[in-house]
């Protein structure tokens, strides 16, 4: 009987703490929630470290690399090429000779000039000699011997002369001024490089046999010295200044990395960007560094770097948080986690520069 009893007593309280449980959960079920979702979120919480670093700005660009030096070559005159001295691609020095011009058909015209240059001075010699002659004005007439009429033909015959005189004198001068520029131009028919340098065609795959003149046959580039050419908005365009360092990368050989320098910022919008409501693009030219690898055409990206301040406190933009106009981070401390607002300096997209609030060595939350 009394084991009945006992066991009886203790199914009868195990009976009435499950009861007094099941009672006091479903008379609280928002704080098990909260307690559950407490130990979720510390669980989940992102911690960052508040470290000292070097903290860089910087503007992405991409655009293609060109030669900074290229040397046109046109033709001086109209003509056949009597000889090509060099090839395409090839290496030239200034003073080389390129290539010689057939001038015969512009000697002929020196000639055909020349000789109406004498021809005209004989011309002008002989009403001279006619004019000094028997009957000419200069004879010696006596006095009252001269009608009125015969006064007047002489005087119109004189004048005449003069005006004559004064059309030669023209025309002499203009002779002479085409006689120059075609001496000038025989001079370059033995056609010498302008500069040092890679010689090009216009169309490597077509050697010219004759030219025109002032028609581009070709040009000389400089190997040694090339850049890139790209464009930045009109909220970039003001970031950058000449001799900014740039970091370059070529699309095509990913392992390869080079130096630039910010050489030009135009100062006026590209044609065709300023209107609608398309942002105005400005040109960008950055120099760089010599490299075998490097030539014309190809595709880079670069990256401008517009401000730096080494070894300054940081924190992962994506930590901060602002309120209107006040900016602040959840800080982890011994009690647990309490906002702290900051002042901010410098902001990148990665990390940004703390100037109160925060030291190094602090542990920033993001829940």
């Amino acid at each position: 009987m009394r084991k009945k009893k006992t066991w009886m007593l203790i199914l009868t309280a195990v009976i009435v703490c499950g009861i007094s449980s099941f009672l006091y959960i479903s008379s609280h079920p928002n704080q098990m929630k909260t307690k559950n979702a407490d130990a979720g979120a510390a669980f989940n919480a992102l911690q960052f470290k508040v470290t000292k670093e070097d903290l860089v700005n910087s503007i992405e660009v991409k655009g293609k690399s060109s030669y900074e030096k290229e040397t046109r070559v046109y033709a001086p005159f109209s003509g056949e090429i009597k000889t090509w001295h060099i090839k395409d691609g090839a290496q030239v020095t200034k003073g080389q000779q390129l290539f010689e011009l057939d001038a015969t058909p512009l000697r002929s015209e020196i000639a055909a000039l020349q000789t109406s240059l004498k021809k005209q001075k004989l011309e002008a010699d002989l009403a001279n000699f006619k004019a000094a002659g028997p009957g000419g004005d200069s004879g010696s007439v006596a006095a009252g011997a001269v009608s009125e009429d015969d006064a007047r033909q002489r005087f119109a015959a004189s004048e005449g002369r003069k005006i004559q005189e004064q059309l030669n004198a023209v025309n002499d001068q203009s002779i002479q001024l085409q006689l120059a520029k075609k001496q000038e131009k025989v001079e370059q028919a033995s056609f010498v490089a302008p500069e040092n340098g890679i010689f090009l065609f216009e169309d490597s795959s077509k050697i010219p046999k004759s030219v025109e003149e002032s028609v581009r046959i070709g040009k000389i580039v400089d190997l040694t010295r090339l850049q890139l050419v790209c464009t930045v908005g009109e909220f970039d365009v003001f970031r950058i200044k000449p001799d900014m360092l740039v970091q370059v990368k070529v699309d095509a050989l990913k392992q390869k990395k080079l130096q630039g320098k910010v050489e030009k910022v135009s100062k006026f919008a590209k044609t065709g960007t300023d209107q609608g409501t398309s942002s105005a693009q400005f040109e960008v030219t950055i120099s760089l560094e010599p490299n075998e690898q490097l030539i014309a055409g190809l595709s880079l990206s670069g990256t401008i770097e517009t401000d730096k301040k080494p070894q300054t406190l940081v924190v992962p933009t994506l930590a901060i948080l602002h309120e209107k106009e006040v900016y602040y981070v959840m800080l982890q401390t011994a009690q647990g986690v309490e906002r702290r607002d900051i002042e901010i300096g410098m902001e990148t997209p990665e990390k940004t520069e703390v100037l109160k609030g925060l030291n190094e060595g602090d542990t920033v939350v993001l829940q």
